[in-house]
């Protein structure tokens, strides 16, 4: 069962990222870029969750997850500090 909820919070990420570089693709504003941008390392990260847990119990990738997450965060938080100005 909790193989389930990974695989669907790693495709509510994905879809949520598609979803905004679809429309920054459109609409050119740049706060919907680095929201996607943000959003594909979630979904990365929540592949990494899935494969630390499900596929590969024996090996930690703890860091590896933290890291992707904190990139991605730090992605969007650049994004919306540049947005300011």
């Amino acid at each position: 069962m909790a193989e389930l909820v990974y695989i669907l919070g790693a495709a509510s990420t994905l879809l949520c990222s598609l979803l905004l570089l679809r429309q920054y693709r459109a609409g050119h504003q740049p706060l919907l870029l680095w929201s996607g941008l943000c959003f594909a390392g979630l979904t990365l990260t929540n592949v990494l969750i899935f494969v630390d847990l499900a596929m590969l119990p024996d090996i930690d990738l703890h860091l590896w997850r933290l890291s992707v997450a904190a990139i991605s965060l730090c992605l969007l938080v650049f994004g919306l500090v540049r947005e300011r100005k």
